[in-house]
């Protein structure tokens, strides 16, 4: 039996286990940093697969390190489980969850054979917290040489347009004062966001392709017949490189300024996380990737036609600048919904979202295989240690 054979027949063996926990997560959604259920129920199906597992790793409850082997080749399979405020598992990170550790548990059937080091690891908050690189600070992906992932998505793509991102909240205060009887004894803090959205919207017309920005307003007063006094958003701005976002981020500074210094109120933005980069995807192997999934039926016609590549943003790019990575879209049938409705987190669990489950275990499990056996790639990732 070859070593594909003997990985995919440990990640069909524990089939049963894997589908339950992605079932489990998708049942229980908790937002960043905050995963205590699902974090748990993969380090114990890690632990029950054999895996030796190190909980609160980085100084976080609910980031964790699984590991089996002891080879030369140190390989991480990312396992995300955090879910989005109000649609849950609108992004199927159960499937990313449940289908790395699957990987994990074929590659940890052929780990001495291909003398690997097999890491499974816990990454919490990748919806705006950025767990990877609190890892990444933390020394968790040192002397790693490759790092994987796949991403449920409506479609199948080799790689998507990873943004640069960084999240921040707005907070405006002024004064109280009656809105009939003496509203000129106030300071309105909800003008002053009104205006800056209106300088962003005129902003928009100027912006270079593929800056993007946008936000919500989570306070906006307390009632009708009072000038609010705390006015409270929260933004996120994206573009295609880091150094692009920070040009970005000094032009938005000055639209919530404009609104400040139009109405008189204080302006206080504080940043929330980490600013997630741009991701550099390593083509060996993700055509090493390519291989095991059209291997499983898949297919990239979108890649081949040059399709537009979607765009989004992870903190797994950041963990691309310094550890080659990929980071593949696994098609799901959603019926037309995308990623973040809740339509597309109801297709996140049934038949067609545990055979992505599958098929992302196995498709990873291949590619690691395919880059342990090709001489001239593996001796170009151990090179970087």
């Amino acid at each position: 039996m070859t070593a594909l054979e003997r990985a995919t027949q440990a990640i069909t063996g524990a089939r049963s286990e894997l589908l339950a926990l992605s079932r489990y997560v998708h049942e229980h959604p908790e937002t960043g940093y905050e995963e205590f259920l699902s974090a748990e129920a993969v380090a114990q199906a890690s632990e029950n697969a054999g895996f030796v597992v190190e909980r609160g790793i980085a100084s976080l409850p609910t980031a964790f390190r699984a590991t089996k082997g002891t080879g030369d080749f140190h390989v991480v399979l990312c396992a995300e489980y955090d879910a989005l405020p109000d649609v849950g598992h609108a992004c199927g990170h159960n499937i990313i969850a449940a289908s790395s550790l699957g990987a994990a548990i074929g590659l940890g059937a052929v780990a001495d054979e291909l003398n690997l080091t097999v890491i499974l690891l816990g990454t919490p908050s990748e919806e705006g917290g950025g767990g990877k690189i609190d890892l990444l600070r933390a020394g968790c992906f040192d002397g790693v040489h490759a790092a994987l992932m796949i991403h449920p998505w409506p479609t199948e793509r080799l790689e998507a347009t990873c943004l640069a991102v960084d999240h921040f909240e707005v907070t405006y205060t002024g004064k109280e004062a009656h809105a009939s009887a003496a509203p000129y004894e106030g300071i309105n803090a909800l003008d002053a966001m009104t205006l800056a959205q209106v300088a962003i919207g005129l902003l928009r017309q100027q912006l270079r392709p593929g800056d993007q920005v946008h936000g919500i307003v989570t306070e906006g007063g307390a009632a009708a017949n009072i000038i609010p006094s705390k006015v409270v958003g929260r933004y996120m701005c994206r573009s295609l490189t880091s150094d692009r976002l920070a040009e970005l981020r000094v032009r938005i500074a000055q639209c919530f300024e404009a609104g400040a210094l139009a109405t008189g109120a204080t302006l206080q933005c504080t940043e929330l996380g980490s600013a997630f980069s741009h991701m550099e995807s390593d083509r060996d192997i993700l055509a090493h990737y390519r291989h095991a999934a059209e291997e499983l039926g898949r297919e990239f016609s979108l890649d081949d036609e040059g399709v537009a590549k979607p765009t989004l943003s992870t903190d797994m790019a950041n963990v691309s600048l310094v550890v080659p990575s990929i980071h593949p879209l696994l098609a799901l049938a959603s019926n037309g919904a995308v990623n973040h409705q809740p339509e597309f987190a109801a297709a996140c669990v049934g038949p067609d979202a545990d055979r992505a489950v599958i098929d992302g275990a196995i498709a990873l499990a291949h590619t690691v295989i395919g880059v342990s056996n090709d001489e001239p790639l593996r001796l170009r990732l151990l090179s970087r240690s």
